[in-house]
């Protein structure tokens, strides 16, 4: 099973939870919980937000629908109108702008996983600090 170890999902007080996740080009803000490339808000829905973070804490590994509903929903059940492929097509209709919407893939052995580097890609703009 690829499900993260409970220590990794719920951290021991001394361990703080990271603000940002990197998504590929997507740079992921948990204070907002929303996304945004390069300086353009996704707007992500709650849902979409959860989705997204927890494909991004292990990039390319294979999800199952039933983990992301226990670790990114905490549902046990996935209702009908609100299906993790609702809200994976949702999410790739407001990445699909920027060219991103191939970056969520569905795996041939079922859930989803995020095809992604784990760092910016060709839309961060390179700075350089001078002294």
């Amino acid at each position: 099973m690829n499900s993260m170890s409970f220590n990794a999902l719920f951290p021991d007080e001394d361990t703080l939870i990271p603000r940002f996740r990197e998504a590929g080009d997507v740079t992921l803000d948990l204070f907002h919980r929303d996304g945004r490339v390069e300086d353009r808000w996704l707007g992500l829905r709650p849902r979409e937000f959860a989705l997204l973070w927890r494909l991004a804490a292990q990039p390319g590994q294979r999800i199952t629908r039933r983990q992301l509903l226990a670790d990114g929903w905490r549902l046990s059940f996935e209702r009908q109108a609100d299906s993790v492929a609702v809200q994976v097509a949702r999410l790739r209709a407001k990445l699909e702008p920027f060219g991103l919407a191939r970056m969520l893939a569905s795996h041939p052995e079922g859930g989803y996983y995020l095809d992604a580097p784990p760092g910016p890609g060709q839309f961060r703009l390179a700075r350089t600090v001078e002294a």
